[in-house]
């Protein structure tokens, strides 16, 4: 008995449905991704030996190297519209503290600026941020 053959022809793998496919992950991924609110700053901290862990405070004012102010996502040039701002804040900051986050190189005058500014609102429970040295050697460690 003699079978005949059958000329097959390649199988063809339509790569439209999974493209589609990923291109769906994609976009659900880059929906469902949440990003840190707080924008980066290069803040160099100084360190502190003596410090303690604190909690974490709804009011923070950064001091930038370059002496601006930043508070509630918007930056001051000059402590007069640092006040305004922290005005808002003020009874929040009274009630849970304040927090300056200085740069290292920061002047001391604009830090003394963010301070006074926080007294003439009544604020007096005020810290001001460090890291532990621990940290700057596990900073240096890491590539």
């Amino acid at each position: 008995m003699k079978f005949a053959r059958r000329h097959r022809e390649p199988a063809e793998v339509n790569l439209t449905p999974l493209i589609d496919v990923v291109f769906l992950l994609l976009i659900f991924f880059m929906v469902s991704t949440t990003f840190e609110t707080r924008e980066a700053l290069e803040l160099t901290l100084p360190t502190s030996e003596s410090g303690t862990p604190a909690d974490a405070s709804p009011v923070t004012v950064v001091v930038t190297r370059d002496g601006a102010y930043r508070l509630d996502g918007q930056t001051f040039d000059a402590t007069e519209a640092l006040r305004r701002t922290l005005a808002g804040h003020a009874a929040v900051a009274r009630e849970q503290g304040l927090v300056i986050e200085a740069d290292g190189q920061a002047s001391h005058a604009a830090v003394v600026g963010a301070l006074d500014q926080a007294a003439a609102l009544g604020i007096q429970r005020v810290r001001i941020a460090t890291r532990a040295p621990s940290e700057l050697l596990n900073q240096a460690e890491t590539p």
